[in-house]
């Protein structure tokens, strides 16, 4: 093959020179700022609602009537952190209440709760911010809401899985469905008892397709360690209450709190839908 026919199968494989970027609409910030103002009214909070897009630059701002005059900066600088680190500013501050204080230094980072990143089909398109409601938390809760808006009306998808694909997950005891840090869903299968578990972000919601198991949950897990960022196990629990599923039952386990299947039949098979 001659150089020249080699360079162009080259090209021809090589990835694309341009790729594709959504882009956040100022009508979709809008939108985000409407859902963010209406929970604002609903729970009598004050508040700054800012949207930025993916680079930061602000496209839409709403301050309520009785917050604070630095409301808004704070806000854009919420929701500038939460679009150019891709995460939300909670995560940040969590991160510096724990030790990391060097991240301060940063510029234009502003690691307070109540920044939320705006998710369409996979890609981070900017992000909203809060500043001036009644708690932290709060702020948190009206950002969430206006992420929520805008993604259940672009990421209005409905996904389907056969029955041969759903037998072959629990075969393996798999991951069905991921959606990024929303939710997850696991077509989890047990052969044995595991270990103690305790999950800082997620909450479990369990339903039980085959088989049977011995589920402890609360008390107080012993021996536990942590094996990644807010996941921790250990080897049993003390005390918390004592149950037996069987198929067809639904058992909701809230973030933090610990949870040991004791005992197990084989298979159980089960799906979990882990939420945040």
């Amino acid at each position: 093959m001659s150089l020249t026919a080699l360079a162009l199968s080259a090209l021809a494989h090589a990835a694309p020179a341009l790729l594709v970027k959504k882009v956040l609409s100022i009508d979709g910030a809008k939108q985000v700022i409407a859902a963010a103002t209406a929970q604002a009214r609903m729970l009598n909070a004050a508040g700054v609602i800012a949207v930025v897009d993916s680079g930061g630059n602000l496209m839409a701002l709403e301050r309520l009537d009785g917050t604070f005059a630095a409301g808004a900066n704070v806000a854009i600088g919420k929701a500038r952190t939460a679009a150019l680190f891709q995460k939300p500013t909670k995560f940040f501050e969590e991160v510096i209440a724990k030790g990391r204080t060097s991240m301060v230094a940063l510029n234009d980072f502003t690691p307070l709760q109540g920044g939320v990143p705006l998710e369409i089909e996979g890609q981070i398109v900017g992000a909203v911010g809060v500043s001036g409601a009644n708690s932290a938390a709060q702020d948190e809760e009206l950002a969430m809401a206006g992420a929520h808006a805008l993604h259940g009306a672009m990421n209005a998808k409905v996904y389907y899985f056969a029955n041969d694909e759903v037998k072959s997950a629990f075969d393996k005891g798999a991951v069905l469905f991921d959606h990024g840090e929303r939710y997850m869903v696991h077509a989890s299968r047990r052969m044995a008892p595991g270990m103690a578990e305790v999950h800082e972000e997620d909450t479990d919601i369990v339903y039980v397709q085959h088989g049977t198991a011995t589920v402890v949950t609360g008390g107080r897990g012993t021996k536990m360690k942590q094996v990644a960022a807010g996941e921790f196990r250990g080897d049993g629990i003390e005390g918390g209450e004592e149950r037996t599923l069987k198929p067809g039952d639904v058992m909701i386990i809230p973030a933090g709190t610990p949870h040991w299947f004791k005992e197990v039949s084989q298979p159980f098979h089960y799906y979990v839908v882990k939420s945040r």
